[in-house]
């Protein structure tokens, strides 16, 4: 324990690599794990002889980490875990997919000195603010830190902070971590350092709401006015994919993607960033202070991915779909037939949302939305939409395995690697979409930087993300598709999919397609909006929390409830999703029988989206 303190020290002092840390702890653990039965009897023969029933703590303090309910990413956590346990903290990881309730009560049986809350996807970040206001509701003290990827202190201080009267802390990487828990728990630091992140936060709070003060918006109308145009009848002209419907990928062939690997998000998994002009993958080899490492954990990685490719321990699926499409508004409606749409029911409905955020005076940018780049249903121009969804499998299984060896570094490892090959997955399928499934670029020759630099024709966004921040797409995506019976892919309570290294999306075709930030909206378009989401969750009454951090007003109603004698009996367009763990069914608002009511709209999104679940 006494060279593990050292490691954190100079990891601390950033002296020495996360890769190192992460080796010198399974060393440490495995060494430990041959020593306890030794040190257990060592013990219970000085208690009886002292008469003494106390335990030792020999830890510097105790930390309760989890992955919030609906998350299933820890990799970061397993990191923080493992850095925290270094420097002489007794850390309880609690996994994944952690409820309130198990979390709560795991501080407090142990009682924890501190607790660290993590989570990817954005639904995560209300989770953690439920948590927040849980412990302030049960009056509990216990610090709270925050931290994963779509985390910020931003959020932290203007969300999170207001709900919990006990300190809450954003921290960035595994290297502050150790920093900001002992000063916690150092009695003549801790006071003054809750005041000085206490004032912090606060003027980030202050900033952030004078931000929103300063900018101008368009109204909806306005933004539609100035949306981006296609000229569908001469420039552009939709290709029609070479078939309809869906097609599975099984076992795909793991070698075919190891070319497809960006590798620099494996780099930043294990903190390795290169500076200027070393930045990124082969540079990072030539940087003076990380390159040699970098190297080292790259070729460990290569051996172990030619260890699992050889040896079928993982397995790649994947799911492509197309359908005929066209757009009215901002929407996005899929059709089973190409004639006579006018007159037809759409059998699934992509909910767009547009930019509103004024652009600088001079600009001529268009105010995008997604549907932009589907052709009107007006043109009578045939258009079409594809979605995807892969994912690796096998992570867990080899994890468990590692876990009995006290391997936290293979464990991190084969996780990082499983992300690049869904990662790889998903681009080497793109590019076969474009030349072989859908044929609109059957003669593109571009080199893997350039697949990177996206300088091909079309895109392929995904639920959560800036230009569509609506993780509810997911659903109608699953129900139309059949993807967790194709698949196996699943969907957690919270909208993550399972297994953790999994990615879905839609293909747009247009050449003229981009991404773009929808940024934040008005109520004139949150409320048709909400009155077109037909997502329920089951354990809300209410809910927008997968959109609402896009909204510019607060809540007014604080504890909302569905309206009165609402009835979906005779919903026409009722239908199901199987969706792990719940079983849910979702309904429009003009279905309901009762009238709408006069508070949609003028609420945050939390209050103005019903859902009414049934098992």
């Amino acid at each position: 324990m006494n060279g593990m303190k050292i490691v954190g020290d100079l990891f601390g002092a950033g002296k020495m690599f996360l890769p190192q840390v992460i080796k010198s702890a399974r060393v440490m653990k495995k060494a430990v794990g041959h020593l306890i039965p030794f040190m257990e009897k060592d013990r219970e023969e000085l208690r009886a002889l002292s008469g003494s029933t106390e335990e030792d703590n020999p830890y510097q303090g105790t930390i309760v980490l989890a992955t919030v309910k609906g998350d299933v990413h820890d990799i970061g956590k397993n990191i923080v875990g493992v850095v925290l346990g270094c420097n002489n903290f007794r850390v309880i990881d609690l996994g994944v997919m952690t409820p309130c309730d198990k979390i709560l009560k795991a501080a407090l049986e142990n009682k924890a000195d501190i607790i660290g809350l993590s989570g990817l996807i954005t639904p995560s970040l209300d989770e953690m603010i439920s948590v927040a206001k849980e412990m302030e509701r049960l009056e509990i003290r216990i610090p709270l830190l925050i931290g994963g990827a779509t985390t910020s202190k931003t959020h932290t201080a203007v969300k999170i902070a207001p709900r919990y009267s006990a300190p809450v802390i954003h921290v960035l990487d595994a290297s502050k971590s150790v920093v900001v828990c002992s000063q916690l728990l150092d009695e003549t630091l801790k006071d003054d350092f809750f005041e000085e992140i206490r004032d912090e936060y606060e003027d980030i709070r202050q900033d952030h709401y004078d931000s929103l003060k300063e900018r101008k918006y368009l109204s909806l109308e306005q933004a539609r006015n100035k949306r981006f145009y296609c000229d569908w009848k001469t420039e552009t002209k939709p290709v029609k994919p070479q078939f309809l419907g869906t097609r599975v990928f099984e076992d795909y062939d793991l070698q075919k993607l190891v070319d497809y690997i960006d590798w620099k998000p494996f780099f930043d998994v294990w903190q390795l960033r290169g500076r200027y002009p070393n930045r990124g993958f082969p540079k990072i080899f030539n940087d003076k202070v990380v390159g040699e490492e970098a190297k080292k954990v790259y070729n460990e990685a290569q051996n172990l991915l030619k260890s699992l490719i050889t040896e079928n321990k993982l397995k790649a699926t994947g799911l492509i779909g197309f359908w005929s499409a066209r757009s009215i508004k901002d929407d996005i409606y899929l059709y089973d037939t190409e004639e006579k749409l006018h007159n037809l029911e759409p059998i699934a409905r992509f909910c767009g949302l547009r930019q509103q955020v004024e652009k600088d005076s001079g600009s001529t940018d268009p105010y995008y939305c997604l549907s932009d780049f589907i052709s009107p249903l007006e043109s009578d121009v045939p258009d079409y939409l594809g979605i995807f969804a892969v994912a690796c499998f096998g992570v867990d299984e080899l994890c468990k395995e590692y876990e009995k060896q006290s391997d936290d570094y293979s464990i991190i490892m084969v996780k990082a690697l499983a992300d690049r090959l869904a990662e790889a997955f998903a681009e080497e399928l793109h590019e076969r979409v474009r030349k072989e499934f859908w044929a609109y670029c059957t003669n593109e020759q571009l080199e893997f930087s350039d697949l990177r630099k996206i300088r091909y024709d079309g895109i392929r966004p995904a639920p959560g993300y800036p230009c569509q921040p609506d993780h509810t797409e997911k659903i109608t995506m699953w129900r139309l598709a059949n993807i967790e019976e194709a698949t196996g892919i699943q969907l957690t309570e919270s909208l993550a999919m399972f297994p953790a290294s999994a990615i879905c999306g839609l293909y747009f075709s247009n050449p003229a397609s981009r991404y773009f930030a929808v940024g934040k909206i008005l109520k004139d378009q949150v409320r048709p909006f909400c009155c077109y989401r037909n997502c329920i969750k089951k354990e809300r009454a209410v809910n927008g929390n997968y959109i609402q951090k896009h909204t510019i007003f607060r809540p007014r109603v604080p504890n909302p409830s569905p309206p009165p004698n609402a009835s979906t009996q005779n919903c026409i367009c009722t239908s199901s999703v199987h969706v792990k763990p719940s079983s849910l069914q979702h309904h429009c608002f003009r279905h309901l029988q009762s009238p709408e009511p006069e508070r949609l709209g003028t609420a945050d999104l939390d209050y103005s989206i019903w859902y009414l679940s049934a098992k």
